[in-house]
């Protein structure tokens, strides 16, 4: 009997879509056996119940046509199965790079790059700030807190894939269960830097609007009074711009997409942010007259923009929401002393603030 395994060609995966597998058996005896109960034998870490649901669903195949349950293999024939891969039993050590502000025998803080995901999670099993926390453990012989989740050693909060910045990341029980409680009793001081769209009207303000999961889309966030969990976010304006605003901003509570679906609620998403209405920008669009950006027309364009190619005038200066967790204040978990910590705007942000300096300063 010959068989062999190969990943199926996938869509984009997020946490709510499994990754697949396609699995091929040659039949190379005369069986006489049903087809769920030979899927049974050959793939036991899946159950018959899950094996008779795929039969009935059209994803396996004998000799090329969809089989039944009841179908009786025999020698010659060929098996194609479609089915979704099973969870790794545990999170597994991979080398990826860390940018690490701060480490000692008790937590360690990281300055995470966009598009890392902090914890495995069904669709992302690798690839993840823990899989890469745990290659550094392996190499330092130092350990992560055990936590209240198996698949989330370490992990005390969390930041949105594609946000930038500070993350504590705990190594001892003790460490975990005392900055988990500076957490929930929002006595850490959280400071990160946005570039929104539009012009602020205040100086300062405080964004005081419950939150909770959208009436119809699962994946996203909204301000529902009604339902909502409390919500607070603090805006100071470091920068005006023409058409933009850089923002230092405070969260009082720790909500899922909370800074992201508060500066949306108030008129002013953050740049990049298409989810929540943020939109993209490129070189072109801050350098040239509004005239030319609407493509037609003379325009003065700064020597910058000039001495671009064509495409990268036109590439997106920026492919995330431009938020980033820039300053942590908490107390050490056993020498309890103050913490300070601090990691530099990334590059994407820092060259749009230039850009803006250069292009649109009020």
């Amino acid at each position: 009997m010959k068989e062999h395994t190969q990943p199926s060609e996938e869509s984009q995966e997020d946490e709510e879509t499994p990754a697949l597998q396609e699995v091929h058996f040659d039949i190379r005896h005369d069986l006489q056996k049903r087809v769920d109960l030979y899927l049974r034998d050959r793939l036991p870490d899946y159950s018959r119940a899950m094996l008779q649901k795929w039969v009935k669903q059209g994803t396996v195949l004998v000799n090329g046509r969809v089989a039944k349950a009841s179908t009786v293999l025999r020698s010659g024939d060929s098996v194609h199965v479609t089915l979704p891969r099973l969870a790794p039993r545990e999170a597994l050590p991979e080398n990826i790079p860390l940018d690490i502000v701060y480490e000692d025998d008790q937590f360690i803080a990281i300055n995470k790059q966009s598009g890392l995901i902090v914890h495995p999670a069904r669709g992302h099993w690798n690839g993840t700030l823990i899989n890469a926390l745990l290659y550094h453990a392996q190499q330092t012989h130092s350990t992560l807190s055990t936590g209240s989740d198996p698949w989330r050693p370490g992990i005390i909060h969390r930041l949105d894939r594609d946000t930038t910045g500070l993350i504590l990341i705990a190594k001892t029980d003790e460490a975990h269960w005392r900055l988990a409680g500076q957490f929930e009793r929002r006595t850490i001081k959280k400071n990160y830097l946005a570039i929104v769209h539009g012009n602020m009207d205040l100086q300062s303000d405080l964004i005081d609007a419950p939150l909770a999961v959208h009436p119809k889309i699962r994946e996203k966030y909204a301000v529902r009074p009604e339902v909502g969990k409390p919500a607070q976010t603090i805006y100071n304006v470091l920068e005006r711009f023409k058409g933009y605003t850089l923002l230092e901003l405070l969260p009082k509570t720790g909500r899922t997409h909370q800074l992201r679906v508060h500066l949306a609620h108030i008129g002013h998403p953050i740049l990049g942010d298409t989810m929540y209405g943020g939109q993209p920008i490129t070189l072109r669009e801050l350098a040239v007259s509004p005239r030319l950006c609407r493509g037609g027309g003379a325009g003065s364009r700064k020597p910058e923009a000039r001495s671009q190619k064509p495409e990268d005038v036109d590439a997106p200066l920026i492919t995330r929401q431009a938020l980033h967790a820039h300053r942590l204040q908490f107390v050490h978990p056993t020498l309890f002393t103050r913490m300070h910590l601090e990691a530099p705007m990334p590059p994407d942000m820092s060259h749009i603030v230039e850009l803006l300096r250069t292009y649109r300063y009020i």
